[in-house]
């Protein structure tokens, strides 16, 4: 695991834009596609104005990266809380990305046949390769979740399908969500976690005693692939430094 610790959330997202910039393109020096996992949530928008702007925006291939969702709130797409539509407003209507290669988690079907959609798709995509996703890109509540793997739920536990959904009571929601299986066979996972509200859980996340019913963030550890943790000054002010 790797830590990178910038002095505030705007210079962190610079700092990482410029970072995953490098990523794709060496990825792409070895192959024809990239397959990238957006997040959704408020932290990633910083980074997806940054995306979206030079010299990035002309730096990346976008026509040849292939995206994807770590989870998605079962609301329609004009809802705010739609996380494709943040991603969409923020980064993808403002870059030459196919829409061929765009693939949301769809909340206009059931969640259920949603589920089973995006499960064909990523087969489709990867089958029985080693590993999946080139990039996910991972955010990480006050209360330690990751993705829809949230304290106390089954799902933390999924070790077969690589998508599902459920009804998360306290929010009165389903939702859709990429499994541990399937990120954790991933190339590249990178979290962001900004601001003081975030030290304590980040924490116990990165060093305290391991207990993914509470702090499911600690389940995403890629097998073969890398693990990285972009972090401001706020956030990791309780890390023993």
């Amino acid at each position: 695991m790797k830590l990178h610790i910038e002095r505030d959330a705007q210079q962190m997202s610079v700092k990482f834009a410029g970072w995953i910039t490098d990523y794709i393109q060496e990825v792409l020096a070895n192959q024809d596609r990239f397959t990238f996992v957006l997040s959704g949530g408020n932290t990633p928008k910083i980074l997806f104005a940054e995306l979206a702007k030079s010299p990035y925006k002309e730096a990346i291939k976008w026509e040849k990266i292939h995206f994807f969702w770590g989870d998605e709130r079962y609301v329609p797409y004009e809802d705010l809380r739609n996380n494709a539509r943040m991603c969409f407003e923020e980064l993808l209507n403002k870059v030459p990305v196919k829409a061929e290669h765009i693939h949301i988690m769809r909340t206009d079907i059931s969640p259920e046949e949603s589920t089973e959609e995006y499960e064909a798709i990523l087969r489709s995509y990867f089958g029985d390769a080693e590993t999946t996703f080139d990039f996910v890109l991972n955010g990480m509540g006050d209360d330690g979740h990751t993705l829809s793997l949230f304290p106390g739920t089954a799902v933390i536990h999924e070790t077969e399908k690589w998508v599902t959904s459920f009804f998360l009571s306290i929010q009165d929601m389903y939702r859709i969500t990429l499994t541990a299986p399937v990120v954790n066979k991933a190339a590249c996972v990178a979290f962001m976690a900004v601001g003081e509200n975030k030290a304590k859980v980040l924490k116990e996340v990165l060093e305290g005693e391991s207990n993914v019913d509470l702090y499911p963030s600690q389940i995403i550890k890629p097998e073969k692939g890398e693990l990285h943790w972009f972090v401001d000054e706020a956030a990791a002010s309780l890390l023993t430094k």
